[in-house]
């Protein structure tokens, strides 16, 4: 289609705006599609800083940027004013080292040799069989699981590669590289089709670090006039039926002051029954925040055990 005038020259700001720049569903810290998740992820492991644009809030933005392109799916990546793909293009180039060149970093170390020993074990849930079917619709390729050593998760349909171990899990097979195996040891893999939904992944070999704080808690720290962030993940019609007060909207603003934080300062996300609200508050933890929470049971629970003048919905 042909492009507005203005259109085009507003995308083409934002592609020279920064560096790097990411067209993507959500925002770095709250992605709302899988593959935005998972460019976020790598781009998160290459440079420090890059910028997002979130093409849900702007339909006009989600059509013109396709037909910027000439791409037809979102997300798509910018690196010095030029396109570089999709996910599976970053996915794959990532992978081959070839976006540490671009983006002038270190190319990762050669893979350890696989090492002898046995395979990890690894949980899947009834739940989670079903949604990987589902996902694969009929196509080729098997569950992948990554754990990086900042214990990142990443899942995602592949083809099973030299060294890889090819974990049975009741019939399904789970590829896990032989630099994640220890990492994977133990691992449960879940699926949760309410409130957002999602895959979860349950490592006991991570660190503690992102915490779950009851509505209870939290209503100790306001009578305590403890210093913190409270951060509500949702979305605006949902904000027009009940809020806690002193939460804050996630957005763009918002994201750009806690960027400014002492990474101890304690953040506390919240979203209607506690799903979405996780899925921020870890990203978060990636970021390097010490401190993060994620109120247990969101604001429904904040409404039956703390205030019940907040309506419920």
């Amino acid at each position: 289609m042909a492009l507005d005038p203005q259109l085009n020259q507003r995308i083409s700001e934002l592609v020279a705006s920064d560096r790097v720049v990411l067209f993507m569903k959500g925002t770095r810290h709250f992605p709302q599609c899988g593959f935005s998740a998972t460019v976020t992820q790598i781009l998160s492991k290459l440079v420090p800083e890059f910028t997002t644009v979130n093409v849900l809030s702007d339909p006009a933005l989600r059509d013109g940027i396709k037909a910027f392109s000439e791409w037809p799916t979102i997300p798509q990546l910018y690196i010095d004013g030029k396109f570089v793909g999709g996910c599976d293009i970053v996915r794959d180039m990532f992978q081959a080292g070839e976006l540490h060149s671009l983006l002038g970093v270190a190319a990762p170390a050669a893979a350890p040799a696989p090492a002898a020993g046995r395979a990890p074990k690894i949980t899947l849930t009834d739940a989670a069989k079903r949604a990987i079917t589902e996902a694969k619709g009929g196509e080729p390729g098997t569950l992948r699981l990554e754990v990086s050593p900042q214990f990142e998760h990443e899942l995602s349909i592949d083809e099973a590669g030299e060294g890889d171990y090819q974990v049975d899990v009741g019939g399904f097979i789970v590829l896990v590289d032989h630099a994640s195996g220890a990492r994977a040891d133990g691992v449960r893999i879940d699926h949760a089709a309410a409130d957002g939904g999602g895959f979860t992944v349950d490592n006991p070999n991570e660190p503690a670090r992102m915490r779950q704080l009851t509505p209870k808690g939290l209503k100790a720290l306001m009578d305590a006039g403890e210093r913190f962030e409270l951060i509500d993940v949702r979305t605006d019609d949902e904000r027009s039926i009940a809020t806690i007060a002193g939460g804050r909207v996630l957005d763009a603003a918002t994201e750009q002051q806690l960027g400014q934080l002492a990474k101890d300062v304690p953040l506390i996300f919240y979203c209607h029954h506690g799903g979405r609200s996780r899925t921020a508050a870890e990203r978060f933890v990636r970021e390097g925040y010490t401190r993060v929470y994620n109120l247990a049971g969101g604001i429904d629970s904040w409404s039956v055990t703390v205030d019940p003048t907040v309506a419920r919905y």
